[in-house]
């Protein structure tokens, strides 16, 4: 049953059984599986196929009663045909002062697509195909990215301010100087991504995989990180300001010579013996801090202060 209305919800917004795997990052033989009753999605990608397919997430329990067409659609997929006459338009926007409008950027294959330089103000990227897509420079303040592969995508010097990416793909993606303000990275993949030369300001990333993330040359200012896995991550000599480790794993983390201010951390769980010896795997060794920082992480008895200095 589960298997036939994946079937028709996809058939219902004209995607191949390749171009569903494409966006859900599997292949396409695992969507075969699905439509004939073989296997079934875990409950992650339940949630992802829901927002590629525009149903709710209710569409798929055997309990669903079909009204209508027996597609529950939140809102309707961009057809292809306005699409062809959207993407023109954004290629044609530059720093004048001519009216901007929302623009929806969905369900499409947007590969390699050139939008260096473009405004792009509050637009929308859903379940879209940006890999290698180059967004040097670009405004795109208040723009948000839902179910993307935007794996290789350059976003150098672009500004994202008020930006969201959820369930987004960013593997390798580059963020060298990029203006990151009010941004939030959500349950996004961001292995091998490289933030060089760049301050996160009010930036939450939320339950999102940091282990091979790349940070150089960072400053963290107002950053939270929320249920998201750190293990092994080094982050040597960069500065903390108004930061919240909270619930996540920082098994091994490194804060050698870096700089924390006003820095909180909260445990996965309560301190058992597992937490207790997670966290006293984190090195501070060098470690500049203030004193409020210093007394927060001394009441918790775990960590080795020996090497700090207080400021």
């Amino acid at each position: 049953m589960i298997g036939n209305k994946i079937a028709e919800a996809r058939k219902k917004t004209n995607l191949s059984q390749a171009q569903l795997a494409q966006f859900l990052f599997i292949s396409p033989q695992a969507v075969g599986k699905w439509e004939r009753g073989e296997s079934s999605p875990d409950i992650i990608t339940f949630n992802r196929l829901s927002e590629i397919l525009g149903v709710d997430l209710n569409y798929f329990s055997e309990d669903f009663q079909a009204v209508d067409d027996g597609l529950p659609f939140k809102t309707p997929i961009v057809s292809i045909d306005d699409m062809e006459q959207t993407i023109p338009e954004v290629t044609k926007l530059s720093n004048n002062q001519e009216r901007q409008t929302h623009i929806n950027l969905s369900a499409v294959d947007l590969q390699k697509s050139d939008f260096a330089d473009v405004i792009l103000q509050k637009g929308k990227f859903k379940a879209s195909l940006l890999y290698e897509a180059n967004f040097t420079g670009a405004d795109l303040t208040g723009t948000s990215f839902e179910v993307c592969d935007a794996r290789k995508a350059n976003f150098d010097k672009a500004t994202l301010t008020d930006c969201s990416f959820s369930i987004t793909d960013l593997t390798d993606a580059s963020f060298y100087k990029t203006i990151l303000v009010n941004t939030n990275f959500n349950k996004s993949s961001l292995v091998g991504t490289k933030f060089t030369d760049v301050e996160l300001t009010n930036v939450k990333l939320t339950m999102t995989d940091l282990k091979e993330t790349i940070f150089t040359n960072c400053i963290f200012n107002g950053v939270d990180f929320k249920y998201s896995d750190l293990r092994g991550m080094h982050f040597d000599g960069h500065a903390f300001i108004g930061v919240h480790f909270d619930q996540s794993a920082l098994d091994n983390v490194s804060f050698a010579g870096a700089t924390l201010r006003n820095v909180s951390f909260k445990m996965p769980f309560s301190i058992t013996n597992k937490a207790y010896r997670a966290f006293k795997t984190v090195c501070f060794d060098g470690a500049i801090m203030d004193k409020l920082t210093y007394a927060a992480l001394q009441g918790l008895r775990v960590a080795d202060l020996s090497k700090v200095t207080l400021i």
